[in-house]
Order: C-alpha cells, then sequence, then structure tokens
C-alpha cells in the first residue's frame, strides 16, 4: 500500500506463463516481488541460454564469480566492468530497472539467491510466509 500511496503501480501478466518473461520485460519493475518457483524458472532460462555457447559460458563463469568476489568483499551488487560488459544484457530480460527482488512462500536456494544478485545488480531480500500476505513485512528494515 505505501508504494501505491507513492505512485507506484502493479502490473499483471496475460495470463500465458509461456510468456511471463515477456511481460516481466514490457512492465519493466523497480521493486519485482515473486515466488521461489518463477525466479527458479528464471534461472533455469537464463542459464540454458548461456550454456548454448562455450564462449557465453567462460564469459559468464568469470564475471559472476568477479561479482561474488567483490560482493563477499564489499557488499555491492554492482561491478562497474562486468556490469557493463556481460550483466547489462542480462538485466534487461527483466526489463533493465529491477533494484529490488523480493521472495516469500518457500525456501530459495542460495546458488539462485547469489545469481539474482549478480546477473541482475539487485537487492534480494527473502521473506517469512506467504508471499501475497505478510513475507515482506516480516523481514526487518531494508539497508543498502
Amino acid at each position: 500500500m505505501v508504494v501505491l500511496g507513492r505512485g507506484g503501480s502493479i502490473g499483471f501478466f496475460q495470463g500465458d506463463v509461456l510468456k511471463l518473461l515477456d511481460d516481466i520485460a514490457a512492465l519493466r519493475p523497480t521493486i519485482f516481488v515473486s515466488v521461489p518457483r518463477l525466479y527458479n524458472r528464471i534461472y533455469d532460462k537464463i542459464l540454458q541460454a548461456i550454456d548454448e555457447s562455450p564462449v557465453k559460458r567462460a564469459l559468464f563463469d568469470m564475471g559472476f564469480k568477479a561479482k561474488l568476489e567483490n560482493f563477499a568483499a564489499t557488499g555491492a551488487v554492482v561491478h562497474p566492468f562486468w556490469d557493463w560488459l556481460l550483466f547489462s544484457k542480462i538485466r534487461e530480460k527483466l526489463g533493465g530497472r529491477v533494484r529490488l527482488m523480493m521472495t516469500g512462500s518457500a525456501p530459495i536456494s542460495s546458488r539462485v539467491l547469489d545469481f539474482l544478485r549478480m546477473c541482475f545488480s539487485s537487492h534480494v531480500v527473502e521473506g517469512y510466509g506467504q508471499t501475497e500476505g505478510t513475507a515482506m513485512v516480516s523481514d526487518g528494515p531494508l539497508e543498502f
């Protein structure tokens, strides 16, 4: 309600699960709240595209490792070089504007959480409880 009160909007998909990523890219969300099942689907789809080429896979692995090390050392989810070279293209899969991703309703693997943080240069918050109910309310204050 706070987001809506501050001028935010809510987007809905057209009902076809096969077109869901296209809908998300068209909506260009800034805050993306979803369930682990959808985040796992995004993870699988992007990795499937990367695995089509050994060159893409090698570049992705180098960039992902560099960003993950930078995140562990500084807590920053951005890396100027790798974001420019590689991850900006991946970020466009969700419209390119995601700054915060939230999940709830079920546990999500740490592998997928790291993937979302690094690929979308976004903070990811995992709440406890139903996504449509109180998952994000049960999380503490957001600090960036």
